[in-house]
């Protein structure tokens, strides 16, 4: 029974990194050098959210670390998020992350006449002549 426990605590271990990170990273590989852009939206989307909640993770380390199941939870999510017959990135982006884009990267008109966002400007550095 000890060899059963001590294979299933590596395979439990390994889950994490192949299922969040390699998995996405040869996927979005993938998605980049094909012609689709509906890959390429749950990729994107995916980096944005595994970002987010590597961060989140960080800043609430001291109280995660005493929930037990957090790692579990944690690759379930990151099993929703992945998996193309879920496609839970893209349903999260398009459901949660756009709303807030759009509420609040108002739309501008720079000098040049075209619309950006506020956001945009913020990130982008304007273009010195």
């Amino acid at each position: 029974m000890s060899r059963l426990w001590t294979v299933l605590t590596h395979v439990h271990s390994l889950a994490g990194p192949v299922l969040m990170l390699l998995y996405p990273l040869y996927a979005s590989v993938v998605a980049i050098e094909s012609p689709s852009k509906v890959d390429d939206e749950q990729w994107l989307a995916y980096w944005i959210l595994y970002s987010f909640l590597t961060l989140m993770e960080m800043v609430l380390q001291p109280i995660l670390q005493w929930v037990p199941i957090w790692y579990d939870v944690k690759l379930v999510l990151a099993a929703w998020l992945v998996l193309p017959w879920f496609r839970g990135a893209a349903f999260i982006y398009e459901r949660f992350v756009r709303e807030q884009i759009k509420k609040y990267g108002e739309r501008d008109q720079n000098p040049s006449g075209k619309s950006r966002s506020k956001f945009v400007d913020f990130l982008v550095p304007k273009k010195v002549s």
